[in-house]
């Protein structure tokens, strides 16, 4: 007979002391669980830190200060001026002309930049994969050409001698061109002219990452609506209007503030388009550029300069985002 007694109480056979198992709890480190994803973040802050706020902090000390090539070299310290940077840029005729141009060339070119990459991306939603595909490609090489290259590109399109644009005008009729003979037009002399060029530049180098960003946002909106739309007898502006526009607003609120942002601070192309000879084409970028490094250098108002660009986007940019919370909450 088994003797029961060295059997456990569940009936199966007895465990030898050697082998039995005691479960570990797992160790703590002595860290709340809220705070593991705070210490995931610490790497990117503290990236954030080193390539923008150091920098931004500096901007705005060096704006109170009087700073030029004895106090870099540190032959002499920097002089501590207070508002006069402010003061004295403020009252130049050049800083309200370049703000000047800076707003209505920013006013022209986002939203030309937004019809263009919406009309793109809704006709890329509307061709086959393949089609889709390769007029993406296409695109896409607009959008990764340096802002340098971009300059030299359309510099050499409308150069006054051997430009093409030129050359093509002349090759259309006079009725309707209104000029016989186009050849030596000096496209890149009058500031007018200058911002032409530069919003055609910038239009055709941003619409590309619209017109993906809008693909993008359309991909996820369902076809059943669509469908829908159709079966009701809605027409193609009518369906943008109630269904695409209400649902990508998120979308088009994102690129709207980026396209803001980005031709606010345009600078390398009008560089290369106009130099800084002509002081009638500046916007606040180039102002800020040539106050700091064109002789004799002045540090501090170029930082003042940079400054007051950075407190324009913040405003607007706060302004945008809280009109569109407002409409999303009526």
């Amino acid at each position: 007979m088994t003797n029961t007694s060295t059997l456990p109480r569940g009936g199966g056979p007895a465990s030898a002391p050697g082998q039995r198992r005691a479960h570990r709890q797992p160790r703590r480190s002595g860290l709340p669980d809220w705070s593991l994803p705070y210490l995931l973040l610490v790497p990117g802050l503290l990236v954030i830190a080193a390539l923008l706020l150091y920098p931004m902090i500096q901007m705005v000390i060096t704006a109170f200060q009087k700073v030029g090539i004895p106090q870099i070299s540190g032959r002499k310290p920097a002089d501590w001026v207070g508002l006069d940077n402010f003061t004295r840029i403020l009252d130049s005729e050049i800083f309200w002309s370049s703000l000047r141009n800076t707003v209505v060339f920013a006013a022209v070119a986002v939203p030309l930049t937004l019809i263009a990459g919406t009309a793109v991306g809704v006709l890329l939603h509307r061709l086959g994969k393949k089609m889709s595909l390769l007029v993406i490609i296409g695109i896409m090489f607009a959008w990764a050409v340096p802002p340098v290259a971009q300059g030299v590109i359309w510099r050499w399109l409308f150069d006054a001698e051997a430009g093409i644009i030129n050359w093509a005008l002349n090759l259309l009729p006079q009725w309707l061109t209104g000029r016989a003979d186009w050849t030596g037009e000096p496209w890149l002399n009058d500031a007018w002219s200058i911002y032409l060029v530069l919003v055609i530049c910038v239009v055709w180098a941003g619409f590309p990452f619209i017109a993906v960003s809008v693909l993008a946002g359309l991909k996820g909106i369902p076809a059943e609506l669509y469908e829908a739309a159709k079966v009701d007898g809605s027409g193609p502006w009518r369906t943008f209007r109630k269904i695409t526009f209400p649902l990508l607003k998120p979308v088009f609120a994102v690129l709207t503030v980026l396209s803001i942002i980005w031709d606010f601070k345009v600078f390398a192309q009008l560089y290369v388009l106009s130099g800084t000879s002509n002081r009638e084409a500046y916007n606040l970028s180039m102002y800020a550029v040539t106050e700091a490094f064109k002789a004799p250098q002045k540090m501090g108002s170029g930082a003042a300069i940079a400054m007051v660009l950075t407190v324009i986007l913040l405003i607007v940019t706060a302004a945008y985002i809280r009109q569109m919370f407002k409409q999303e909450e009526v």
